[in-house]
């Protein structure tokens, strides 16, 4: 078991490196750069919580009557993640989800929470991901994300939901993230001490136990089946291929803004 776990994250590392040290990070260098950034990771920061909620549904008991499914080792790694996604306290102890942490994090520094509450609120009616996802007009990139998501939780494998999970999610914001959220934070209080508390937060609920539970998670749920582990093996490849896509999109979108505010601050000198 531990050699396949090995082999899988040797054959990641590349990819984890890429998104780790993405480019993305070294554009960041401003409040109107860090909402770009924002707008684009608000739709990962969601789904996540769709993932999660697929993985409680399928590995424990939320139908009546209730009996005992599974493993009460991966009931308590799941029910415990929820609650602390889900009904978590935010900077002012008032009882929030990470999501709606976020939202006022965007909402903080004038980010657009538009298009993503747009999605949700279209998906209350349609309950189509692809659809409402076209209506509201998110970023190609995100769709494409989140769409990815949702083929792993649509195919009802839960095996592969656990692998995304556990090797493509929890662990992929970089302390080099943290430390230009931080050098900017000591310009912008004001703008940016929300977002501050969610990654210091998400620090702390992931640096616990929970790495080590949802890897003996999907251990469990591929056991000795080879073909049950490439199959996960493939679903997390294409998640941090994706990941590294989402990047790419936001590190385009800044560099074409701050191209075309180079252009406004040339023009206008050309009319002075």
């Amino acid at each position: 078991m531990n050699e396949i776990v090995n082999s899988i994250r040797q054959e990641i590392e590349p990819l984890r490196n890429k998104i780790i040290n993405h480019k993305v990070y070294s554009v960041i260098n401003d409040i109107d750069d860090l909402k770009v950034f924002m707008e684009y990771h608000v739709y990962a920061v969601w789904d996540f919580m769709s993932l999660l909620k697929s993985l409680q549904i399928n590995l424990t008991c939320v139908s009546i009557p209730w009996y005992p499914k599974g493993s009460a080792e991966t009931r308590y790694l799941i029910n415990t993640i929820v609650a602390e996604e889900e009904c978590d306290i935010d900077q002012n102890g008032i009882r929030k989800s990470h999501f709606e942490m976020y939202l006022d994090a965007m909402k903080q520094c004038n980010a657009n929470t538009k298009t993503v509450q747009d999605l949700l609120s279209t998906l209350i009616t349609t309950n189509n991901i692809c659809s409402s996802a076209t209506i509201s007009n998110i970023p190609q990139e995100a769709k494409e994300f989140v769409k990815s998501t949702f083929n792993v939780i649509k195919s009802n494998k839960v095996h592969l939901q656990a692998a995304i999970f556990t090797f493509g999610r929890e662990d992929l914001i970089p302390g080099m993230f943290i430390s230009l959220v931080n050098k900017l934070y000591q310009k912008f209080p004001e703008s940016i001490s929300n977002l501050k508390y969610y990654l210091e937060r998400h620090i702390e609920v992931d640096g616990g136990s929970h790495g080590e539970l949802a890897l003996q998670m999907t251990s469990n749920l591929c056991g000795n089946d080879k073909a049950l582990w490439l199959e996960a093996k493939t679903a997390i490849i294409e998640t941090l291929q994706n990941r590294i896509k989402l990047w790419d999109a936001v590190y385009n979108e800044i560099n074409k803004r701050n191209n075309h505010s180079k252009k406004e601050i040339n023009y206008q000198k050309i009319i002075v």
